[in-house]
């Protein structure tokens, strides 16, 4: 089994404008997914708010510079993830299919594959 890193992405705006029955028709999505995937999920959460962020870079000078926010100046964010076992790609998209925000206009799951280094 190969395991897959699944990036929420989307538009926190749009996120948090959502009424509560979108909300719990956005929330019943992702349980109706994580029942279809079962143990195959292996982690995953929500995250916070962009805004929320700490981002860390070098300065050049062997320094450290620390930056409040995301690292990017990018509409679209990070607002959760799960990680996946499954057999092969098309298993994974198969199971993201799911999901709520691949169907909404502001918003799409990016599938990686896991490097194993073992």
């Amino acid at each position: 089994m190969a395991k897959y890193l699944l990036l929420i992405h989307g538009v926190d705006e749009e996120w948090e404008a959502m009424t509560e029955e979108q909300l719990r028709e956005h929330d019943a999505a992702h349980v109706r997914f994580r029942e279809a995937a079962g143990k195959r999920v292996v982690g995953g959460e929500e995250l916070a708010a962009a805004s929320t962020a700490t981002t860390l870079r070098t300065d050049g000078a062997g320094g450290l510079i620390t930056t409040d926010g995301p690292f990017l100046e990018t509409k679209e964010v990070l607002g959760g993830f799960y990680v996946l076992e499954a057999a092969d790609l098309d298993e994974v998209t198969g199971l993201v299919a799911l999901l709520p925000e691949v169907r909404a206009g502001h918003s799409g799951v990016e599938i990686r594959p896991v490097v194993d280094h073992g």
